[in-house]
């Protein structure tokens, strides 16, 4: 089965576990089983049928752009991370810019 490691943000949801595993297939069979065990993850990983789009997607390791029905080895790790935006405001820092 699938291992999912949970992100900070949700783990309130999941009454601290920092990493679950869940049955699944696919990805959408992963989050669809995260949330019957732990109502309210889906809705902080998905909007509507796909993976919000800031978050990303880490497939043993590596940053991936699958879809929701795409195939998971059995022991797959999953994360599911905020994206990370880049650049630095001005009001920051005013005379380093």
């Amino acid at each position: 089965m699938p291992t999912i490691a949970i992100p900070s943000l949700i783990r309130n949801l999941t009454d601290g576990e920092e990493s679950v595993t869940v049955e699944g297939t696919t990805i959408r069979e992963v989050i669809n089983n995260l949330e019957n065990q732990y109502p309210g993850t889906k809705a902080k990983l998905c909007d509507g049928d796909r993976i919000h789009p800031s978050i990303g997607v880490y497939i043993n390791g590596v940053l991936t752009r699958v879809a929701m029905h795409d195939r998971l080895d059995a022991d797959a790790e999953l994360h599911f991370l905020p994206a990370i935006s880049g650049g630095v405001s001005s009001d920051l820092y005013p005379d380093e810019l």
